[in-house]
Order: structure tokens, then sequence, then C-alpha cells
């Protein structure tokens, strides 16, 4: 665990305790009134995305950060929009499943500074400061700040939602570093193999990467309009992957007018079997 995480966290963890308070269904009830995202799906998808925010914060650890108290409706609140993407991707076992390699989630008040240490090609060490609001770690902790999980509500109409950009990217390095491309079903989009998948999947993710990182360049040289989804897309295929996601499930109709190659193969790959 990186020094700057291990300075702040906590020595007690929050785990839930809403099935034995009998408070579920009054939590739960708090949270979809607070993300119109959640409140637009038909009521079996809210019972199934109940079901699987209670069973994902039976595996979960939550840590307050800087004296932040984590409270049920917090807890739940980051349940509900991480497993958003999971709701239609089999049995909540084989689900879950995508989030395995961890247990904690850490908590900030709002965004953080993570102390960052790079090599130049010179062999010098150069130690900054990385301003965060969110972090995904290949097998570790998920990092997020209430501030932006508290206002994904407002942030929808902009295609904005961290927590599902954090749990894309777990998502994406389930099996290894991120590219991008999540490890993809057998016969994807009727494909023959995993590599004609991953080929498939990439070259469609590729050539709306390029195209949206031309449109932030144009507007950011030449004054050009700015393209809807946030500019830290353009910043590398895994980002535009997970900025893109974080779209996809909360702002569905802007995202396929913005980016009607990409609906097939997240349609697909979701199981989206509703729009919000």
């Amino acid at each position: 665990m990186p020094r700057w995480i291990d300075a702040i966290w906590p020595k007690r963890s929050f785990r839930t305790n809403l099935v034995m308070a009998g408070q579920t269904n009054a939590v739960w009830q708090q949270v979809l009134s607070h993300y119109p995202f959640l409140s637009r799906l038909d009521a079996p998808s809210q019972i199934r995305l109940q079901d699987l925010s209670l069973r994902f914060l039976k595996q979960k650890e939550f840590h307050g950060a800087h004296g932040l108290q984590i409270t049920d409706s917090m807890a739940m609140s980051i349940a509900a929009q991480a497993c958003l993407p999971l709701l239609n991707m089999g049995a909540p076992q084989q689900a879950l499943a995508w989030y395995e390699d961890f247990v904690g989630i850490v908590v900030h008040p709002a965004e953080m500074r993570a102390r960052r240490k790079i090599v130049d090609e010179a062999g010098v060490v150069h130690h900054y400061q990385e301003e965060l609001a969110g972090e995904a770690m290949e097998g570790g902790p998920v990092t997020l700040n209430w501030k932006d999980v508290a206002n994904a509500g407002e942030g929808a109409v902009n295609g904005m939602n961290l927590v599902i950009h954090e749990f894309a990217h777990k998502m994406d390095m389930r099996y290894g570093q991120a590219d991008g491309c999540p490890p993809l079903p057998h016969a994807f989009m009727g494909t023959q193999s995993e590599r004609q998948a991953h080929r498939l999947w990439l070259s469609t993710v590729q050539g709306a990467y390029d195209t949206f990182r031309e449109q932030c360049i144009q507007a950011e040289r030449f004054g050009q309009t700015r393209p809807w989804l946030d500019a830290y897309a353009a910043h590398s295929l895994p980002e535009f992957f997970a900025v893109a996601c974080e779209a996809y499930f909360v702002n569905p109709e802007r995202f396929e007018t913005e980016f009607p190659a990409l609906m097939p193969i997240f349609d697909n790959f979701f199981d989206r079997r509703q729009r919000l």
C-alpha cells in the first residue's frame, strides 16, 4: 500500500449493519431519491440492485479518511453506484466477482493530494503531488471523495460519476494492467476467439477515443466547441473507457447521441436490457 494511503488509513474500519438494524428499506429509499439515475430504474431492476448492493456491503470495509465518519447511507450510496454496472451481468455471485480483488474502500471528505515519484530517462528521481478525485489500484483498494459521490445526481447531466469511473477501472484491471478493454465474455458479439473479441473492442473504442481526443485538441488550441464528455477522457485509452462508462450509465440518451459506435459494444458487454 502506498505510504500516502497508509498515513491516513484509520485503524478502525466501518462495516454496515443495515440488515441487523432493520433499516435497509429506509436507507435504500433515501439513496434512490438522491440519485435520479437510480430512481429511474424499473422496479425489478431496483430490487436486483438493492440485493447486489447489500451483498457488496457484506464483502467490503469502508475507511473514512481525515476523520470522516462513514454512515449506512454513505456506504449504501457507494454500493449502489458501484453495483449499477453489474446489474445485468449474471447471478449476484458471478457479477460481484468483478470486484473480488480488494476489500477496502477509502473515502475522503473532498479531493485529495497523492505523493508521486517518477524516474526520468536520465535516472533522476522527481517527487510531486497530484490532485485526485479518486483512484483504483490493481489488486488494492478503491479511493473516493465523498463530495463528488454525494453530488453525483447533479453531475449526471454531464455524464459524470466518480464511483462508476473507479469501479470501471477495477473491471478493466480484473486480470492485469488496464488497457481500456475489460475481459470479454465468450463469443462476444459473434467473435470466434478471445483475441478476435479483444481486437473488435479495442478497434471500436480506439476509434471513438481518437476522434474525442482530436476534438479536445481543437477546442484547446483553436477555440472550437468542447466535446460533451469530460476532457479527462483524452488522457489515455483506459481513462476514456472509465469516463465513457460513467456517461453510459448515468446519461445513456446523450451518450448514445455522442458515441453511437460505442453503444452496441457497451450494451453487449453490460447486457443492458433497458435505458435509464
